[in-house]
């Protein structure tokens, strides 16, 4: 099968207090001597300037900038929120960012992709606790080595609003979660709040039978879910080299033979 990869980027943050849902769209660049920005704010129409210059408003992207730490600003009204970033090559940096007039009302994400795998872990203030599906992992600043797939990350703090992100990490990559969490004195109940997960799609290929079988098991023996016809689109969980473990559109899991099926490139 082809060895392009595609990945789809949905931000989820969620407020303790509040639970409102927008979604924010990235992809890894064809140019790898390239780099990405996205940045979404509340409220939108930021002004954001990169490294003093200002380059447009709120939801911003651009998809040819060079390799490196660039200086971000996003400023609206009076209010304004600085930070050095580092741009990957070949990938897109997501910024999701709540604006306040009040620096400790202030919160946000900011979300990376490197070569590698797990998930790297960082928090403002540091020592927020770590849940990982539900599952204790120490506290921030983190590495932990989550595989491959769906997981839903926790970071909780005394005196701090409890944040919630559910990322789909893909096989073969690093996910970077730099988190900045909010004090709980201060009424967030209005904030809107985007959040990200990683997704990764699979498109059947012709087969001799004229339909590909999913199987409950990632083998020939395993019992058959279901047929999928040429040209269906199914969500790639895990990749088995032989087998491909997926998601339907009817949200049941199974496995199919990754010798039809390929990766989307959107």
């Amino acid at each position: 099968m082809k060895k392009i990869a595609f990945f789809t980027l949905f931000l989820l943050s969620v407020f303790i207090l509040t639970l409102r849902f927008s979604s924010v769209t990235a992809k890894f660049l064809s140019d790898k001597q390239k780099a990405g920005i996205k940045i979404i704010s509340t409220p939108e129409n930021a002004e954001v300037y990169m490294d003093g210059v200002i380059s447009g408003t709120t939801p911003f992207s651009d998809e040819d900038l060079k390799p490196g730490i660039v200086s971000v600003k996003l400023k609206t009204g009076s209010v304004s929120w600085v930070r050095d970033v580092k741009l990957n090559n070949g990938t897109v940096t997501i910024i999701n960012r709540e604006l306040a007039e009040d620096e400790a009302s202030s919160s946000g994400e900011i979300l990376t992709l490197n070569k590698g795998g797990g998930v790297n872990i960082i928090s403002d203030p540091e020592g927020a606790d770590i849940e990982i599906d539900g599952k204790v992992h120490g506290k921030t600043p983190s590495f932990v080595d989550a595989g491959a797939g769906e997981h839903t990350f926790v970071l909780s703090r005394s005196g701090f609003l409890k944040r919630s992100i559910k990322a789909m990490v893909p096989v073969g990559f690093t996910l970077g979660l730099n988190v900045d969490l909010a004090e709980t004195e201060l009424d967030l109940s209005n904030i809107a709040a985007p959040s990200i997960t990683i997704t990764e799609k699979l498109k059947v290929l012709s087969t001799p039978t004229g339909f590909l079988r999913v199987r409950d098991k990632p083998n020939l023996t395993g019992k058959e879910i279901v047929r999928l016809l040429t040209g269906d689109e199914i969500i790639l969980l895990e990749n088995l080299n032989s087998w491909m473990k997926v998601r339907l559109s009817d949200g049941k899991e199974g496995y199919v033979s990754s010798e039809y099926v390929e990766k989307i490139i959107q």
